[in-house]
């Protein structure tokens, strides 16, 4: 109908299994080329380029079909190896998503034979800068030399070194957040198969009081998850008192670690 557009989930190259009942009204699966895509129809009064523009302003809608998007990649990914597509992936017609499927077909094997058997997992650091400021003097010689040499002087000497130590103390905070942020991602690439950077969050998104200095997604073999994990418990006990914290989820379809080449 004229009023209708697909909305694109996730594509397998084995047919998943939609028990009735399973996932919102009106899920469906368009097969074409030996690829399963998950599917369902849409009105444009949502959907339509403009509407979805408005409605990714509503807080409350844009969480609702957020969640539902990933509760069916989620709910495929069980019984599957799966392609996830992004949020809010429209076409006009099942004839123009067969084009694409025709289009980028060699580069959709390939992805499904990269994520076969790999999880997303995403991973987050942050640094309680109060915590971390206590701890200074010992993980910064700087910092202790010239807190030695307050001790040791005149009060005027010593109020015009505190400042000096203020300043460096900052400075000296940002250079140890960089070097155990590169410490965290590099354990954890070890275990796993590649790792991609995303943005840092601020506090109003992240809802915690700590700072945010480190956010990546790992893709990881399955049978690899305990070690990610294991990793994880350890080095979030040991750098607990500096003030560091490792949030880890998942996990997640591996929306980041996709990338659709069209054929040459």
């Amino acid at each position: 109908m004229a009023n209708e557009l697909i909305y694109v989930y996730c594509l397998s190259n084995t047919p998943p299994d939609l028990s009735p009942g399973d996932g919102p009204a009106g899920l469906r699966i368009i097969s074409t080329g030996g690829f399963f895509i998950v599917v369902k129809t849409v009105g444009k009064e949502d959907f339509s380029e403009e509407n979805l523009k408005k409605n990714l302003a509503d807080l409350p809608w844009l969480e609702t079909n957020v969640r539902e998007h990933i509760d069916v990649i989620n709910r495929i990914t069980e019984q599957n190896i799966v392609i996830p597509f992004k949020f809010g992936t429209i076409y006009k017609s099942e004839d123009g998503l067969k084009k694409f499927i025709d289009d980028y077909a060699d580069s959709l094997v390939e992805n499904l034979l990269y994520v076969e058997w790999k999880e997303e997992w995403a991973v987050k650091i942050y640094c309680d800068r109060k915590t971390l400021c206590e701890q200074i003097d010992d993980l910064s010689a700087e910092a202790a030399d010239l807190e030695k040499q307050i001790m040791a002087s005149s009060p005027g000497k010593a109020f015009l070194l505190k400042r000096k130590k203020s300043d460096l103390v900052v400075n000296e905070m940002d250079r140890l957040c960089k070097i155990y942020g590169q410490e965290y991602y590099d354990a954890f690439l070890k275990v796993s198969e590649a790792a991609r950077l995303s943005n840092l969050l601020p506090k109003e998104f992240s809802g915690r009081q700590d700072e945010m200095i480190l956010n990546v997604a790992y893709l990881v073999s399955k049978e690899k998850v305990i070690d990610l994990v294991s990793s994880i418990r350890f080095l979030k006990k040991r750098h607990a008192p500096l003030g560091f914290d490792i949030e880890l989820t998942g996990p997640w379809p591996p929306f980041s670690f996709i990338s659709i080449k069209e054929k040459t």
